[in-house]
């Protein structure tokens, strides 16, 4: 009888058939966007989802202020372009589940077992920075934002500029808690040592900093948001790293 197929054992294939396959697994993660986009469109919809993103900004607005569209298009791009981020977001683990049976038969047992975990993990700290802007950032920045605006000022943001700075932070604090995987990944990989990222500790901290200062609003709560969680997260890469990176006794023992 011949054995069960695996898709993740690795066979050497022609390159026409790497197309294929590449193409296959292409369609499948376009397929599984497509499903979560339908039922999101249907439920809650796209216009209560922008509505749901849009919560934290419109608890801090004046009373009788609302979100504005300038662009007569708006109203029904703005909520559609949200639903398919969404749906992407969703649907993510399918689409990291095709890629990784892409690639992982080209792989080695050992690259294996560190690719996927890291594949797992980025993603989940991904999820978990947005996650944190969403729940715990924007309530604060905007309640300190709308603390100085005049009372002579009629505060109406665009729905399409609220959009563009909801990415951007969520883009920015995302990238922030994938701060822990790449410590590990350079020590991994040899390029630094463990000791030489703690005696670096001081320099991150600045960069940090300067980073939130440029990525950020130009205020002080979410530039503090976006650097703290930066430091605290490189602190717990030292600390995965040193508890997953051989020590150089260990490495000889083994290999004797």
């Amino acid at each position: 009888m011949a054995d069960q197929h695996d898709e993740l054992a690795g066979t050497e294939q022609p390159f026409v058939a790497h197309l294929i396959e590449l193409r296959d697994r292409l369609v499948r993660s376009l397929i599984a966007v497509a499903v979560v986009f339908a039922v999101l469109s249907f439920f809650p919809g796209p216009a209560a989802l922008y509505d749901l993103l849009a919560k934290p900004l419109v608890a801090q607005l004046p009373q009788g202020s609302h979100l504005i569209a300038t662009n007569v298009i708006s109203p029904f791009l703005v909520p559609l372009k949200i639903t398919l981020l969404l749906s992407f977001l969703v649907a993510l683990p399918v689409v990291l589940y095709q890629l990784w049976a892409f690639i992982a038969p080209g792989l080695y047992s050992h690259e294996k077992r560190l690719v996927l975990p890291l594949v797992v993990s980025s993603t989940v700290l991904f999820i978990g920075g947005v996650a944190f802007c969403y729940f715990f950032v924007f309530g604060r920045v905007f309640h300190f934002i709308q603390s100085f605006a005049p009372k002579s000022v009629n505060v109406a943001p665009d729905i399409e500029a609220y959009l563009g700075f909801v990415l951007t932070m969520f883009l920015a604090f995302g990238a922030t808690f994938e701060v822990p995987i790449v410590v590990v990944v350079l020590a991994r990989m040899g390029v630094v040592s463990v000791a030489k990222l703690r005696e670096y500790r001081g320099y991150f901290i600045v960069i940090a900093f300067c980073i939130s200062a440029v990525i950020t609003p130009p205020d002080m709560v979410s530039m503090l948001a976006l650097a703290i969680p930066m430091c605290l997260l490189y602190e717990v890469g030292l600390w995965a790293a040193a508890l997953t990176v051989k020590k150089p006794e260990e490495s000889t023992s083994e290999a004797s």
